[in-house]
């Protein structure tokens, strides 16, 4: 059996309805050289058992797990059996243009040691951005750039950036696999995030590809403001301060981190998601220690300086003013 190009990662969790159009618009991809690893990852109610036969022109084989990896876990299981030189991730309910594999190849024989971030549109709405990279701020704080802003105010250019979301991020398959994939214990939600730095600190570059584009639904498996989200978003982004902010960058920072984290928590007092707030905050303390032992073996083996990452965060004081919106 010949090796794949790209090795496509699908993970569905109870958003089955989604897959028929996902599998059609990789079916219709103008690049072929493509297998794509499917996993039920402990739906309440399994993927049909004919799905393979409807799509037959494609590479797919499908896997079950009884219980619910998470996004890290089952990612992590798929990657480990891909073949490919390039690891697709892409969500079910995200529905790539045909020409996004052809332009993600050809971006690849440019950039070396790079991953790389799609453009995501509204499914609903294809003048909307869903958004372009993933922004990493000096206080900790993440966000998709332009997420849910019209179409106009997108890059029309490749340029450098921090990080891809994992909703159609690709990324080369031994550099994912050399900083460890995904973090199991982050299970769900900043785990790209997570990712984006580790590889980072290993000097793997980020472009993003605004010719790559993806109609992507969104939460198509749980709400934004559900408990699940809520809990993890707001637990892992303490931990991804703490696992990967290098160097003096951490001390300084730190700060900054804290002023956020506080504010996350007297918010938790008026918004009627707060219980999940202050419930991740608290679990985010009950792991530092674990996180302080990934911690050491992370900065241990970067390759980039504190001042070389430095140069990639979003230093603007202004920019979580609105992110703390908690949208």
């Amino acid at each position: 059996m010949t090796r794949p190009y790209f090795s496509i990662l699908i993970l569905t969790w109870n958003d089955a309805r989604y897959l028929p159009a996902c599998l059609e618009s990789l079916a219709a991809q103008t690049f072929t050289d493509f297998e794509v690893l499917l996993l039920d990852n402990g739906s309440t109610t399994p993927i049909p058992q004919d799905l393979l036969t409807q799509y037959s022109t494609l590479r797919l084989s499908l896997q079950r797990s009884e219980t619910n990896l998470g996004f890290a876990g089952g990612n992590n299981l798929l990657a480990g059996q891909a073949l490919g030189q390039y690891l697709a991730l892409l969500n079910a309910d995200a529905f790539p243009s045909p020409g996004w594999l052809e332009s993600l190849h050809e971006a690849s024989l440019r950039f070396a040691n790079t991953f790389f971030a799609s453009r995501l549109l509204k499914a609903d709405d294809p003048q909307q951005l869903d958004g372009e990279w993933n922004i990493y701020h000096a206080s900790g704080m993440a966000w998709r750039r332009n997420h849910d802003q019209p179409l106009s105010r997108a890059s029309k250019r490749e340029q450098p950036a921090w990080g891809a979301c994992a909703a159609a991020g690709v990324y080369p398959r031994e550099a994912f696999l050399a900083v460890g994939g995904f973090d199991e214990d982050f299970f769900a939600y900043m785990e790209d995030i997570d990712l984006d730095f580790r590889l980072r600190l290993q000097g793997v570059q980020c472009v993003y590809l605004p010719q790559a584009v993806v109609r992507h639904v969104g939460s198509g498996s749980t709400s934004s403001h559900s408990d699940l989200a809520v809990f993890h978003g707001q637990r892992n982004l303490v931990w991804t301060f703490v696992k990967d902010m290098p160097g003096a960058l951490f001390w300084l920072l730190l700060p900054a981190h804290l002023v956020v984290n506080i504010i996350y928590l007297v918010a938790a007092l008026f918004v009627p998601f707060g219980k999940q707030i202050a419930r991740g905050k608290w679990h985010a303390l009950q792991g530092l220690p674990r996180m302080w032992a990934k911690r050491k073996q992370v900065q241990s083996t970067r390759k980039v300086s504190a001042w070389q990452i430095a140069r990639h965060l979003d230093w603007n004081p202004f920019s979580p003013l609105i992110k703390l919106t908690f949208k």
